[in-house]
């Protein structure tokens, strides 16, 4: 990565014209070839920024960065301050311990977060192959098998398929379908779900704790 702090000016060419008048700014440029403009103040968020892949053309006063749909962010250097770059290797990413099962507790005090009219059955529900996260019931009277994961892939999709092959082996539950619930769902399990006839379900993790806190509060 590299870090540079400058005075600078910035002009942005594109689907709509946006300009970041001379001040003093952080300007980062990440190996994956992203670059982000930053001020003093604003928590995580840039000013400005181009995402990769694009092209970026260094001159003594400025940088040109260009990317495939013709957009353009130009970056005058009118002083220097600091220039360093640094080699952070490859990051695992973030592991937020026990979310997923906090995630199906909070669910199963909230499963109206899934779908209006669900109220819960069992957490941890017994099958020949694992226990389903949740089984429910919704608001006409059908069971519903729900699976939940922090992140939500295609294994996950498959996983709730087989809960829901095994419960069907048991009649007294009647028709069953199911819902897989992440936080965040990739595009292909989505698309897997529904051509399984499955629901699914992003949901915010800290939303759902403040709700339940909010509710906590009142009694």
């Amino acid at each position: 990565m590299r870090l540079v702090v400058a005075r600078c000016s910035v002009v942005y060419e594109g689907r709509l014209d946006a300009s970041l008048p001379e001040a003093n700014r952080l300007l980062m440029r990440k190996a994956d070839g992203c670059i982000a403009i930053h001020a003093d103040g604003g928590a995580y968020k840039p000013l400005n920024w181009m995402n990769a892949p694009n092209t970026v053309v260094e001159h003594d006063d400025k940088w040109v960065v260009t990317n495939p749909k013709g957009e353009t962010l130009t970056i005058y250097l009118h002083e220097v301050f600091s220039d360093s770059s640094h080699e952070l290797g490859e990051d695992p990413g973030l592991t937020k311990d026990g979310v997923e099962a906090h995630l199906q507790e909070l669910l199963a005090d909230l499963p109206e977060s899934i779908e209006p009219g669900l109220t819960l059955i069992r957490r941890e529900y017994p099958t020949a192959v694992g226990p389903v996260d949740l089984l429910c019931r919704d608001a006409s009277g059908q069971t519903v098998a729900v699976e939940i994961k922090r992140r939500g892939e295609i294994d996950g999709v498959e996983q709730l398929t087989r809960y829901i092959d095994c419960l069907h082996a048991d009649t007294s539950l009647g028709n069953i379908r199911g819902i897989f619930v992440a936080q965040s769902i990739k595009p292909q399990a989505r698309v897997l779900a529904e051509s399984r006839g499955m629901g699914w379900c992003e949901v915010d993790y800290d939303e759902l704790r403040g709700k339940r806190t909010d509710e906590l509060r009142l009694f």
